[in-house]
């Protein structure tokens, strides 16, 4: 069963977070990714979060599928390196900040000149222009500016994150998917490679639903509201007796009368005003307020089965050790155990979406820092004593 992508050749600029996780998205479907780090320390993530034995577990999952190269873009002698991958590439990926790359030699301008079928991804913080391309960007930032930071977390408090970088990884899918229409443009269509700009605000704005909008009508600026969905309901966290908390999700016409019909209250589930959203939404702290009193005369084992038995969306707030044990996640294989370099074995997301004729896959471990460098620059030509000399200059590793 062929890989989508296989001999698609990507090669990996980038560090950290945006435009590795592009790469791993399109390897995880057969691309080759060619990943250049620094000769020093290599891609930051490799120290980030959780070592085991000098290596972020993080990196088992962030750089499985990919190979490693180690050369200096900073210096003529690297640059010259990698305008060569980038000759024979299908797609160079980059996340540095704008302008960098013209620095080195290796802007659009130039690389569509060195090759027309390219394509190029730019992940920045603000995009490649505008007044503000110049200023750094890191996902926090970038939630903040799209809007998504001042609406989460509880009326009053401090705008909370999510404990992970969203504007990291939703800019990375954005950026695959515009790798993927690029090269249907090219292939398929005939056309050329592009250069495709993804800006980390953007891509987190792209998510925000109704927040533009509702301002542009009706001058409403969205607040937080802790658990609950503004202006869907019922849509919550409920305390339960045991000291836990249950999502409901009962927002649907009918799901509503079923769950006001469980819990007792005939009256509301029969109530005119709130057969649709709208009236809901005008009653959604009442609403709230009386599935809480329910709910926290229960455990939460003990609502889960009951709205599961009327067909009522509901869940548990999983913790890591909760995804681990659940059935669930290893039917479906959501769950995969790749053994790094070292040996360990590491558990980590699977492959997402599932395709049924093309599935993606894991094929191969992270590399360690330079594992790759001499097969690559032997392919393109460079003896052995070249890329000796290149080492010991320090422009390899």
């Amino acid at each position: 069963m062929h890989q989508i992508l296989s001999g698609i050749r990507v090669l990996e600029l980038g560090q950290l977070i945006a435009g590795p996780f592009a790469a791993k998205t399109l390897a995880d479907f057969g691309a080759e990714i060619i990943k250049v780090e620094s000769p020093q320390e290599g891609d930051p993530l490799r120290k980030w979060r959780m070592i085991h034995e000098g290596t972020s577990v993080w990196w088992q999952a962030q750089s499985r599928n990919k190979q490693s190269i180690c050369i200096d873009l900073r210096v003529k002698e690297g640059q010259v390196i990698v305008r060569r991958l980038a000759k024979e590439a299908d797609v160079l990926i980059e996340n540095f900040r704008p302008g960098t790359m013209e620095k080195w030699g290796m802007g659009w301008d130039e690389l569509h000149t060195l090759n027309p079928k390219l394509i190029m991804l730019r992940v920045s913080g603000y995009g490649q222009d505008g007044p503000r391309r110049d200023e750094p960007g890191f996902a926090a930032i970038a939630e903040a500016t799209a809007g998504l930071r001042y609406i989460t977390g509880h009326p009053g408090e401090v705008p909370a994150r999510a404990g992970l970088s969203l504007g990291d990884t939703i800019a990375g899918l954005h950026g695959a998917l515009g790798v993927l229409l690029a090269l249907y443009e090219r292939d398929a269509r005939g056309g050329e490679g592009q250069m495709i700009d993804v800006a980390l605000y953007e891509a987190v704005f792209n998510l925000t639903e109704s927040l533009l909008p509702e301002y542009h009508v009706f001058g409403a600026v969205r607040q937080p509201a802790g658990g609950a969905l503004p202006g869907i309901a019922p849509s919550n966290a409920y305390p339960c007796s045991d000291g836990q908390y249950v999502l409901i999700a009962a927002n649907g016409d009918s799901l509503f009368k079923r769950l006001m019909e469980l819990i007792g209250r005939a009256d509301l589930a029969n109530d005119p005003d709130l057969a649709r959203n709208d009236g809901r939404a005008k009653r959604a702290e009442e609403i709230d307020q009386i599935i809480g009193e329910w709910s926290k005369q229960r455990t939460l084992e003990d609502i889960l089965s009951a709205l599961q038995s009327i067909a009522v969306p509901a869940g548990r707030i999983y913790t890591a050790k909760d995804i681990a044990e659940d059935p669930h996640y290893r039917a479906r294989g959501v769950i995969q155990t790749v053994e790094s370099a070292g040996g360990l074995k590491v558990e980590m997301p699977g492959v997402v979406p599932k395709l049924s004729n093309n599935p993606g896959a894991i094929r191969h471990r992270a590399p360690t820092l330079g594992e790759h460098t001499d097969i690559i620059l032997q392919s393109l030509g460079l003896s052995a004593e070249q890329i000796k000399a290149l080492k010991e200059a320090g422009i390899l590793h």
